[in-house]
């Protein structure tokens, strides 16, 4: 599909440098990608949010003692 869009001249400037003047589209269409895919990753992200409770956590009182017993009782840890 054809699509028209106006681009600052500095903007194609770089697409030329990076791409080169017949591959415009090519570079443009996977930045649009990469950063639609982006776009929903941060979707994801937000409405995540507030998902998990903030309180009542094992490490909420001492964290490093927590992280002490993490490293202490971890089989793999040699020493």
């Amino acid at each position: 599909m054809r699509l028209h869009i106006a681009l600052d001249d500095d903007l194609v400037d770089e697409i030329d440098r990076r791409a080169g003047p017949r591959r415009r589209s090519a570079l443009i269409a996977e930045l649009v990608r990469r950063g639609l895919e982006n776009e929903r990753r941060w979707d994801d992200i937000e409405s995540a949010l507030g998902g998990l409770p903030d309180t009542g956590h094992e490490w909420d009182d001492d964290p490093a003692a927590w992280v002490r017993r993490q490293r202490r009782d971890d089989s793999r840890r040699a020493g």
